[in-house]
């Protein structure tokens, strides 16, 4: 007999996660959805354990105890090709460009779970060529030889010619510039109007506010806030700590 428990499923669900690196334990009984076309950001200082979540998420990190679901299938016992594979982008930490290859060439690897489709491929990559015109200019230069700004925007395009169900963005704002870290919002938030699901990590606590549905606050591995990003904004703990206010 079966049942519908799944339509009531958010999109993705962490279910009660543990993370141990050897002996040292880097989340503690973590529970977190994003329902389909919402964006949640897990925000924290460093060694929070927000960049473990997402790790763990991408099948980069294994959970120790609990489950992932995503669409109502497990997730967490999958390698990280496997759960790309099952349509999730990733932004890392870093950005992660092949530096010897062009832009053009790391774009494409992006595309590449879906390279049958070469009509889309092709209108993809000049949409990203429209929406960063710098990576156009340069689409046949080494990767390696672009400023971090110029890398960072390598990396969002190659994550959107995935077209995955799911973008996962860790840390896009780190080591920007003001303009830079401008212009990577400005294109979530127009995949945000495009109804993409993302999950962000983010320091940037103001800005991740401003972008997102609903929030999570991490301290040492434990959910120490959660709610409504407009609420989190206005709370005064999460201001105090996260937000510069006196």
């Amino acid at each position: 007999m079966h049942t519908l428990v799944d339509q009531a499923q958010p999109f993705l669900k962490l279910d009660e996660i543990d993370v141990h690196y050897g002996a040292v334990q880097a989340l503690f009984r973590i529970n977190l959805h994003v329902e389909q076309g919402e964006v949640v950001s897990v925000l924290g200082g460093n060694a929070s354990g927000k960049s473990t979540t997402i790790k763990t998420v991408l099948g980069l990190v294994k959970p120790t105890h609990g489950s992932v679901t995503m669409d109502g299938e497990r997730i967490d016992g999958l390698s990280s090709p496997d759960v790309i594979e099952r349509g999730v982008a990733s932004v890392p930490e870093g950005r992660r460009v092949f530096p010897e290859m062009s832009v053009q060439e790391n774009l494409l690897m992006g595309a590449y779970p879906r390279r049958k489709d070469k009509q889309g491929i092709a209108r993809d990559l000049e949409e990203v060529f429209q929406t960063f015109p710098r990576l156009g200019e340069r689409r046949r230069q080494a990767a390696g030889t672009l400023s971090g700004g110029e890398q960072q925007m390598l990396a969002l395009g190659r994550a959107w010619l995935r077209r995955g169900r799911l973008i996962c963005i860790d840390e896009p704002s780190m080591g920007l510039s003001p303009r830079y870290v401008d212009l990577v919002y400005d294109v979530l938030f127009r995949w945000k109007a495009a109804g993409q699901t993302i999950l962000l990590v983010e320091q940037n606590a103001r800005i991740a506010l401003e972008l997102a549905d609903r929030a999570y606050v991490l301290q040492h591995g434990h959910i120490i806030i959660q709610g409504a990003a407009a609420d989190l904004a206005a709370d005064p703990a999460v201001q105090k700590a996260y937000l510069g206010a006196a």
